[in-house]
């Protein structure tokens, strides 16, 4: 089944103090549409779920946070919002940032501890990438405390520049056509992990972010590293979306446009068959009647 992401729509760039009302309420509305979107077409949320929202302190996390909130206030559904952060143990880590934001906003949530920064620091040579094993460390703390709680889903806030974004890395870096799902069943098959800002840009979660003024906490274990092939992919990105505004919005729907005939593939398409003496025509009448059509089109335009 192919799935057609919903256009994202211009909006003025937002900075702190200067954003007017209207401006802001416009964008929070259309967040919700594509948050509420990405969970309807993806059956992210269910009736009786129990959703852990990892928080790391960032601004995609502290956006996914906000809008699950205010979508779970009108929701046709019943659901358990519960927000997770996993203290790494970095040095200078403000702890007392999030239990008091979350308080504030009257947020269940709970704070795990594991020193995972020594972990790496000692394991990683100086110099070298440590977001791999972070991410792997902190990835087995958050699934097993769910395991323990009884979480039904894992929401995390990758939005759709990073699904983009891994689409390239795989790519360029693995020679694999593979992303980040926006829904995805965990390894070990204990857990649904779901990405509801699949369809948000991340220039609107900055705006956002903004306008909401949350507490921002930087990552200083990785985020200072400065040669990571994701920061490479970012960087082309923008080049593209300066040169040609739309193109990454472009490309994140053709990841839900896949047509397997056209590509390399025999473990998803019947390339044997296709045709082969004796085997009916008819094998793949739907594949090559569509890529028929797409030739056809491509020649009239």
């Amino acid at each position: 089944m192919n799935t057609v992401l919903p256009l994202a729509e211009p909006i003025r760039r937002a900075r702190p103090g200067a954003v007017p009302a209207a401006d802001g309420e416009r964008l929070a509305t259309r967040l919700r549409h594509q948050v509420g979107r990405a969970i309807a077409d993806f059956g992210m949320i269910e009736d009786g779920d129990k959703v852990m929202v990892c928080l790391s302190g960032g601004k995609d996390s502290y956006t996914l946070l906000d809008i699950l909130l205010q979508l779970q206030k009108k929701a046709p559904v019943k659901f358990e919002l519960v927000a997770v952060n996993l203290d790494q143990k970095q040095p200078d880590f403000p702890e007392h940032v999030l239990p008091q934001y979350l308080e504030s906003i009257g947020v269940a949530y709970k704070i795990l501890e594991q020193d995972t920064y020594s972990v790496v620091t000692r394991v990683v040579p100086e110099g070298k990438t440590m977001c791999s094993l972070c991410s792997r460390l902190r990835r087995g703390a958050l699934y097993t405390y769910a395991e323990q709680q009884g979480f039904t889903k894992i929401a995390l806030g990758h939005h759709r520049d990073d699904l983009v974004a891994t689409f390239f890395l795989n790519l360029f870096f693995h020679a694999k056509l593979s992303g980040m799902p926006p829904k995805l069943l965990s390894d070990d098959g204990k857990h649904v992990v779901i990405r509801p800002l699949a369809y948000v840009r991340e220039d609107d979660i900055v705006d956002y972010a903004a306008i909401r003024q949350f507490p921002i906490i930087p990552c200083n274990l990785c985020g200072s590293q400065e040669n990571l092939q994701r920061k490479q992919v970012k960087r082309m990105m923008d080049a593209w979306e300066r040169e040609t505004p739309g193109r990454i919005e472009t490309i994140s729907r053709a990841l839900g446009d896949i047509r397997p005939s056209q590509l390399s593939d025999p473990k998803l398409f019947d390339f044997l068959g296709l045709g082969k003496a004796g085997a009916p025509i008819a094998a793949a009448p739907v594949w090559l009647d569509q890529a028929i059509a797409d030739a056809d089109d491509a020649e009239a335009g």
